[in-house]
């Protein structure tokens, strides 16, 4: 198959020609886009690189990490190449970690792979506190918007992706900044493409996040959580109706039932000065308890829903000339 290294340039001609430099004869075309870049990285790669494989593409105006990465996917689909391998320009990811990531995607045995760097022990031991924590707290939140329970750091941009899986997303709807690689998560899903984790490491040199964490996080609650009902509505509601349906529905209509059952007699009877009846309790209780007990079988059904098929065993290669 046709692989192809994808390079976001946006202030790291620091570091950027060493990562050309150690990306593997394995690769046949590596696309390096500036995203309207102040320091001219595009214009600097030109100058500077001796690899005949790079193409410098330029957006007209700046499209985040999420836009530039949708140019050079619609380059790599218009050249038709077969696999895409997103690797950040500012030596934070190993370009010599490529084969593993595109290993799967060689076998069959899935559609896209990501990094994880939270597989080992000793891969967290370099990364900031802050970076850990909040990587924990957003892995959580995409496994319940996503609905990949089977894997861990959703903000990690080391990915591979089949082509023929990525002609199937409406590429231009994707998140361009900060969100892109969850909302490619989400996407993915819709269509149930099998993703897989890759275990690595990562290096933190002199880089600077751009990413404000208080700035970020309640748009990111958001969007999580309007991916989540849109997730929910489509799987189990749309496309299927099951008995995880079944569940979450029941058991919504119960707690609910028994919460507005109980808190209006606990009110009433705090007004009345009479204590509710045990009777009372149990019948505010026992909705609580069941549709609590629902919600939790609807959560496992959800963990086990998975997709474990590969999509692009069955996609054919996109023809060359099919960027859109």
């Amino acid at each position: 198959m046709r692989i192809a290294v994808a390079i976001p340039c946006y202030k790291v001609t620091q570091h950027v020609l060493h990562v050309i430099e150690a990306i593997g004869p394995e690769v046949e075309a590596i696309y390096a886009v500036d995203d309207a870049c102040p320091d001219h990285s595009g214009q600097f790669i030109e100058k500077h690189n001796v690899d005949p494989r790079v193409r410098v593409l330029f957006n007209p105006e700046n499209r985040g990490v999420g836009g530039a990465i949708v140019t050079a996917y619609q380059a790599a689909i218009a050249d038709g190449v077969d696999i895409v391998v997103k690797i950040d320009g500012d030596g934070q990811m190993n370009p010599a970690l490529l084969p593993r990531f595109v290993a799967p995607l060689l076998r069959g045995e899935a559609d896209y792979t990501k990094g994880n760097r939270f597989f080992r022990p000793e891969s967290v031991q370099g990364m900031p506190p802050v970076r850990l924590f909040g990587n924990a707290v957003l892995s959580f939140m995409t496994k319940l918007s996503c609905g990949y329970w089977n894997i861990m750091d959703p903000t990690n941009g080391y990915t591979a992706a089949r082509t023929c899986v990525l002609t199937e997303l409406p590429l231009g709807k994707l998140e361009n900044r900060y969100f892109f690689e969850t909302d490619m998560l989400f996407r993915l899903n819709t269509i149930r493409a099998v993703v897989k984790d890759i275990p690595m490491d990562s290096v933190y040199a002199d880089e600077q996040s751009n990413l404000k964490i208080g700035k970020v996080l309640p748009e990111f609650l958001r969007k999580h959580a309007a991916r989540l009902w849109r997730r929910y509505v489509y799987n189990y509601l749309v496309r299927d109706f099951n008995v995880g349906t079944l569940y979450s529905l029941c058991g919504a209509m119960l707690v609910l039932t028994g919460s507005v059952f109980g808190s209006a007699h606990w009110l009433n009877s705090t007004i009345s000065n009479h204590p509710a009846t045990s009777g009372t309790v149990m019948l505010a209780a026992l909705p609580i308890m069941i549709g609590i007990q629902c919600l939790i079988a609807f959560l496992h059904y959800d963990v086990s829903n998975i997709p474990v098929e590969p999509l692009s065993r069955s996609l054919p290669k996109p023809p060359s000339g099919n960027a859109d």
